[in-house]
């Protein structure tokens, strides 16, 4: 991965077990929470942003849910929200994604409260890339987006996909951009990525769109 210290680490870095799980078979035993070690069932599976670390860790509900609380463990954690948003309103036509000079047709982008900035990254076969674009040009496409505005920093993400000359816009957890990236690192081959690849990418984006919720009329809770 070509990604700077300061996002979050893709999947197959040995510094971040919880995200192991998104490159290899799922193992026999159970997964344990990281922080307090007890075992997790998959329905119970959470995850939590390392500040410090900029990685993802595995977490049970209980340490979730105390990681949400003001001032706990100095805020070091942040916990995963589970929101899934579009915005039907706004529409990015292909200059706006020109612009961005992705050279796939899937991109998530999330701001790094520690940088104070966008962080743009992309499936590929070596794991997630960082895009090397200005910021301010993402700032100038995804800024008029009502989801850019709502964007927790760290723990969520604007998941766009280019297809069919439309491109796609959600607001969704950043651990599942990982869990993307990790399909595509096991599933590519080729050039484009082979029709395994582009099935998952599909199912993938099948589920985003049935979670995914229109954002709140402004004024509206």
């Amino acid at each position: 991965m070509s990604a700077s210290p300061a996002a979050v680490r893709a999947p197959g870095s040995e510094r971040t077990p919880g995200l192991r799980r998104f490159l290899t078979e799922r193992p026999p035993q159970p997964e344990r929470c990281e922080l307090c070690a007890v075992a997790v069932a998959e329905e119970d599976h959470r995850h939590l942003v390392d500040i410090e670390k900029r990685a993802l860790v595995c977490a049970c509900v209980p340490c979730a849910l105390l990681m949400e609380q003001p001032g706990a463990a100095a805020g070091r954690f942040r916990t995963v929200p589970s929101r899934y948003l579009t915005d039907p309103a706004h529409r990015l036509d292909d200059r706006a994604w020109e612009s961005l000079q992705i050279p796939v047709g899937v991109a998530f982008f999330f701001r790094n409260a520690a940088l104070d900035r966008l962080v743009a990254q992309y499936p590929s076969p070596a794991g997630a890339t960082e895009s090397e674009l200005e910021p301010a040009t993402w700032d100038e496409v995804l800024g008029a987006n009502r989801l850019a505005e709502l964007l927790e920093p760290d723990v969520e993400a604007l998941l766009l996909r280019r297809t069919d000359g439309r491109c796609e816009c959600y607001l969704v957890p950043i651990d599942i951009c990982y869990e993307l990236v990790g399909r595509m690192r096991l599933l590519w081959q080729g050039f484009d990525g082979g029709a395994e690849a582009r099935a998952a990418l599909d199912a993938f984006f099948d589920n985003v769109v049935r979670r995914a919720r229109p954002v709140p009329e402004a004024g509206v809770s």
